[in-house]
């Protein structure tokens, strides 16, 4: 195959993208249409809107993960309605019916999206040159390129993750004249992508800022962002799904040659807990941190630290950003489909009872343990966890959050505020404050209105219509408490596609992997995310399967709602466990404040309201039929 040598300059480009991502007001620009590369090449502002047209492609956190990627709803942290398909949820929700196949259409159509900005990248690399009378300096041209390097490095890991294997011939660009059996490429082995991915972040990230000394820069890629991105792909190759997975074995490609390794290695837990390491240290030395905010007696909040961590921008203090969209499509409809119809929002999406099960109570002990054949709890003794009946005093813990009930109950003095009010289904009481910053449950404050939520049938928040909460839950996690749509009140954001949190519990569960035993490191970054959360640190003494069960549950709280969880599940090929079979949460056609399982009226009960199917194929994204009808030397993956 011959490099890319020029393109003709009568060749004219059409170069419409849509740019859904944006760095800063350059970032925001695409090139005008109809250009020559020799126009757009000599001028730096159409240089510049080409590198935006490369960066075009992350995907946003926000309506991405929800709408676009899917991968909030593919998971098992957010439910929304069958109802909402034909409005354009179809291809997400598809997935959550088993109705998943090569000719499924999904929207960001990585296999052939993230290769045109590939392309479009490497003919940045050979095509931007200094223009020092156009103020192009060398200097900048050569951050712009190793900006597009990180660019080419990230969109491959994007399509390794769900796809597997891939076409794949790093540096190379075909010629617009070529034979169309040099553009036949087949798939290359998962390790060589992972190994070249791995090797050219690493030397991006030496020549990439850690910072930019400007914010109006921040999002663009730094080498924080580079050795993030490196490490997370690091640790999709060390985990089952990817490493020595007996149901990709036998997986080859048109050469003949295995697509992946048929028995696991261990090592690669090794290079994954070494990759972390080195982006904690660099991020560190960067400036990044956790996201803190402080009670008036000097202790964590963890319930504004928690809190703010999603919502305050980086020139605000949110060190804990290690990767993030400063501008995000529609963001006020995105934010509006989390809240109660009461208030103007589009009330049907909420969180799942199983995410609601999941949080851990106040003093760190998981609530629930399992479930039983119908579906009822099997309860841990040990948590004091209680579901039946209704609180019957306010409770106050030392918090400066005001989304836990009217602010005349809060004490400034003593920093003491109310979390859950009198007559709170007990369900909800006592647990821990990520709970409480990331789940609207019937009976929680809604401030903003000066009231409770109702779901009750006859209530504000709800109706007998599929624009009401299906399974008696509203999302609260990454929404200002400010947001009130019914006035058109909204509140920016940042986009996070990656965090501190996220760098900490990928190195503890690579250190755990990589150990015979959990070492203290182990036990010191888990319990650095427990500290900010406001429970206990792990008990000591644990084994390595019950520190790895410690960490996977961790991971669930800390991550929810966020788009982590689908790919946690994947990876750790559990995901025929947690994403197939009968969902439950409470009455949805329940209108009385009651508990009584016998009482059809009772809302607050365990009812089956819908189910999931996850077939064992779906741990991969197929091949787009219309791609192997392309390109003959493609191997479909297993199962499809």
């Amino acid at each position: 195959m011959k490099k890319y040598k020029s393109i003709a300059k009568a060749v004219l480009l059409s170069c419409t993208l849509a740019l859904t991502t944006s760095c800063n007001d350059f970032l925001d620009k695409a090139p005008d249409d109809q250009l020559t590369m020799e126009m757009i090449f000599t001028d730096k502002i159409r240089t510049e809107d080409w590198l935006a047209g490369v960066y075009s492609s992350i995907p946003s956190p926000m309506w991405g993960y929800f709408k676009a990627q899917g991968y909030n709803i593919m998971g098992d942290d957010i439910t929304i309605p069958q109802d909402w398909s034909p409005y354009g949820w179809s291809n997400v929700y598809a997935y959550t019916t088993g109705n998943w196949s090569p000719i499924s259409t999904w929207d960001p159509y990585y296999w052939v999206e993230l290769h045109k900005r590939i392309r479009s990248g490497l003919i940045f690399l050979q095509e931007a040159k200094v223009l020092p009378e156009k103020d192009l300096k060398e200097s900048y041209v050569n951050q712009m390129k190793y900006e597009v390097r990180f660019l080419i490095a990230y969109y491959y890991s994007l399509m390794i993750e769900l796809y597997g294997a891939i076409p794949f011939t790093p540096g190379v660009l075909v010629s617009v004249d070529a034979p169309e059996s040099e553009m036949m490429t087949p798939q290359r082995p998962y390790a060589e992508v992972v190994d070249w991915i791995d090797k050219e972040l690493l030397e991006v990230s030496e020549h990439l800022p850690a910072v930019y000394p400007n914010n109006t820069d921040w999002g663009r890629a730094t080498s924080i962002m580079a050795l993030a991105i490196r490490a997370k792909t690091l640790l999709f190759a060390a985990s089952p799904l990817f490493n020595g997975n007996p149901d990709l074995k036998d997986w080859k490609n048109s050469e003949g040659e295995f697509l992946f390794d048929a028995e696991a290695k261990p090592e690669r837990w090794e290079k994954a807990a070494k990759a972390h390491l080195d982006l904690i240290k660099a991020a560190e030395a960067a400036g990044h941190k956790l996201y803190y905010e402080y009670n008036v007696d000097g202790s964590i909040d963890p319930f504004m630290s928690y809190y703010n961590m999603s919502l305050k921008r980086f020139s605000e203090g949110n060190k804990e950003i290690l990767f993030g969209r400063p501008e995000n499509v529609d963001l006020n409809y995105w934010q509006a489909h989390h809240l109660p119809k009461g208030i103007g929002g589009n009330a049907a999406m909420g969180v799942t009872q199983e995410l609601v099960d999941a949080f851990y109570m106040k003093n760190g002990e998981m609530p629930i343990l399992g479930y039983n054949e119908g579906g009822s709890p099997i309860i841990n003794p040990e948590s004091g966890y209680v579901e039946n009946g209704f609180s019957t005093n306010t409770e106050y813990r030392t918090t400066k959050w005001p989304g836990g009930g009217p602010s005349n109950l809060a004490n400034k003095e003593t920093g003491v505020s109310p979390v859950t009010e009198e007559g709170t289904y007990n369900m909800y009481c006592n647990r821990e404050p990520r709970f409480y910053v990331s789940v609207i449950y019937n009976g929680a404050w809604l401030g903003v209105d000066n009231r409770r939520v109702n779901f009750l049938q006859g209530g504000r928040d709800t109706d007998m219509t599929f624009d009401s909460p299906q399974n008696g839950y509203n999302v609260r996690k990454r929404i200002s408490l400010d947001v009130l749509p019914r006035d058109g009140k909204y509140v920016y954001q940042p986009g996070i596609l990656y965090r501190m949190a996220e760098a900490y519990l990928g190195y503890a569960e690579a250190l755990n992997e990589s150990s015979p035993a959990p070492t203290p490191d182990v036990y010191k970054y888990v319990n650095l995310i427990r500290e900010r959360a406001g429970i206990p640190a792990l008990k000591e003494g644990l084994s390595k399967e019950e520190m790895r069960a410690a960490i996977q549950q961790e991971r669930r709280v800390e991550f929810n709602c966020e788009g982590i969880r689908f790919h946690d599940l994947r990876r750790w090929k559990i995901a025929d466990k947690y994403l197939g079979g009968k969902l439950y949460g409470m009455n949805h056609d329940g209108s009385e404040k009651s508990d009584d399982v016998n009482n059809p009226k009772a809302f607050y009960k365990r009812t089956y309201y819908k189910s999931r199917t996850f077939n064992k194929r779906m741990y991969l994204w197929p091949v787009p039929q219309a791609q192997m009808d392309i390109n003959p030397n493609l191997r479909q993956a297993p199962g499809y």
